[in-house]
């Protein structure tokens, strides 16, 4: 008998599982995709502050390392949002017919994040209330 003629032989081979070629590819693949993953993230330098104070008021922020000043109208539904800003550490303040009213201090912006920062009281009665830690 020829050993050509077994029934094993005359099979085609499949291999199972991957290969060395299709591991190899994915896991570039994968590190590409952690790569952008991250440069996304290294990008986001910097967050915002928003919240709710009185319709018409001005919402003044000052970073108290570098001096930093942005400022913002609060919208008619009395919502308001600064930024972006760089990480810090920063004073927030309401303003009523342009003078300081009420204010928020040590506020931390940290990256790729806003923190809500409310003034709780209604349109020209906040000069009255004492300045928030």
């Amino acid at each position: 008998m020829n050993n050509n003629s077994s029934p094993s032989s005359n099979r085609p081979r499949h291999r199972r599982g991957f290969s060395l070629r299709s591991l190899a590819m994915a896991a570039v693949i994968g590190m590409c995709g952690a790569a952008g993953s991250a440069a996304i993230h290294a990008q986001a330098t910097a967050g915002n502050v928003f919240g709710k104070a009185p319709a018409g008021g001005t919402i003044s922020v000052q970073s108290t390392t570098s001096g930093l000043q942005r400022q913002a109208q609060v919208d008619s539904k009395g919502r308001y949002s600064i930024g972006p800003l760089p990480v810090g550490v920063y004073t927030v303040t309401l303003e009523e017919n342009g003078r300081p009213v009420l204010k928020h201090v040590n506020v931390p912006v940290v990256v790729g994040r806003g923190i809500k920062v409310d003034f709780d009281c209604a349109q020209g009665q906040c000069a009255g209330l004492a300045s928030k830690p």
